[in-house]
């Protein structure tokens, strides 16, 4: 057992241009102290990642539950924590998943058109342009606009609670929950004049005998929450892919020269990449045995992806970027077992699409800044530089 004297501070670092080199050298199973002061299992080894992900022992449900240990404060009500499966509870999963899928109609020519839309702009404004503010969220704002059939104009406002909805904080945030009151009405006021995309699907449910159990509160929960985990997750995505292929020249290079391995190279840059700030959260719900270390009821375990997908017995030389690895997509990015991202294929596609039309327009990319100089956003779910000044 860990003792108390050598229980590290998680996370480590929100630096993302390297592994920390804290998961490089601690066991597969140890305790860490989170944000919120609590105890806790940090699971870093691909085995053990893969087994917690997919025991339906550990809840991710139940780390919202009244007085159990805390990764960090909530920035959402308790009830939406397991948003998908309410999502499914509610008979609402169906509707999410035909927005969410990247062959929906016209879907990908809209990403195509508007992302070379955003490249057009960038070359207009000539280098050093920042990448995110300039392509990266916008791109991803708009798509997330077109599903939920929203006006673009509205993406500001709904991206104004982002960087506050995905804050690590050990006590509650008072702007987390004025925003999500404001987000909630918005998205109750698009029910009433919106006919398209899923928020006009939502809305042409309201009152009919199927679905006079949910509320006009739960069609808006599922905008709010498709809007901002999708925009926060594909966009900070994108970003950290850029960072990678920034850090690595000649794989950048490569892949400029070579566009038909974009698929590929999407699942070796989720792999490789960083984002994932923190851990995954679950809580053991009953006593068990993980690694060879005792785990009661109620301790809570966080999965940490970046262990996994740099773990050398299933990734050789699992630091270098290789576009070829034959098992790149056994990646742990989008999590696993039940909640497994559902909107694996539309983020992969959203980066192909981002990525292709970058290098296409941009195939000598380079940070217009030293590496050094990139500022990392501190306290927050994802890894993401606050600004990525590019060159071309």
């Amino acid at each position: 057992m860990t003792t108390a004297e050598t229980i590290l501070d998680f996370p480590f670092t929100w630096d993302g241009t390297q592994l920390p080199t804290e998961v490089q050298e601690l066991p597969p199973i140890t305790k860490v102290r989170t944000i919120a002061g609590a105890e806790a299992w940090l699971v870093s080894s691909y085995e053990l990642v893969k087994q917690v992900l997919e025991d339906d022992r550990f809840s991710l449900k139940n780390t919202s539950d009244p007085g159990v240990p805390r990764q960090y404060a909530l920035t959402i009500p308790p009830e939406v924590v397991n948003n998908m499966g309410n999502i499914t509870g509610a008979g609402l999963r169906k509707a999410v998943m035909k927005a969410i899928n990247p062959k929906a109609p016209g879907l990908q020519e809209f990403m195509r058109s508007y992302a070379a839309e955003l490249v057009e702009k960038m070359l207009r404004h000539g280098a050093p342009v920042d990448i995110r503010t300039m392509f990266t969220d916008p791109f991803s704002e708009a798509l997330h606009c077109h599903m939920l059939g929203i006006p673009l104009e509205d993406a500001a406002l709904l991206s104004e609670s982002l960087p506050i909805a995905f804050m690590n904080s050990a006590t509650e945030i008072p702007a987390a929950r004025l925003h999500w009151d404001r987000d909630i009405a918005y998205m109750k006021d698009r029910l009433d004049d919106t006919t398209g995309g899923l928020i006009g699907d939502l809305a042409a449910l309201r009152g009919t005998p199927e679905y006079e159990h949910v509320s006009d509160e739960m069609f808006a929960t599922v905008g709010v929450t498709l809007f901002g985990a999708g925009v926060i997750s594909t966009a900070g995505f994108l970003a950290m892919a850029m960072v990678t292929l920034l850090t690595h020249p000649d794989e950048l290079d490569q892949l400029a020269a070579q566009p038909e391995i974009m698929p590929k190279a999407v699942d070796e840059l989720l792999r490789i990449n960083l984002s994932i700030g923190d851990g995954l959260p679950r809580l053991a719900m009953e006593d068990t045995v993980l690694g060879g270390q005792e785990v009661r009821a109620g301790e809570l375990i966080l999965v940490l992806p970046e262990g996994a997908n740099f773990d050398p017995a299933v990734f050789p030389n699992p630091h270098r970027l290789d576009f070829h690895r034959e098992n790149s997509s056994a990646h742990f990015s989008f999590g696993g077992g039940s909640h497994y991202c559902p909107a694996t294929a539309l983020g992969k596609k959203h980066a192909e699409i981002g990525l292709t039309a970058v290098l296409e327009a941009m195939p000598k990319l380079r940070l217009a800044v030293p590496v050094e100089q990139l500022v990392w956003r501190t306290g927050f779910m994802k890894r993401l530089p606050e600004r990525l000044p590019v060159m071309w």
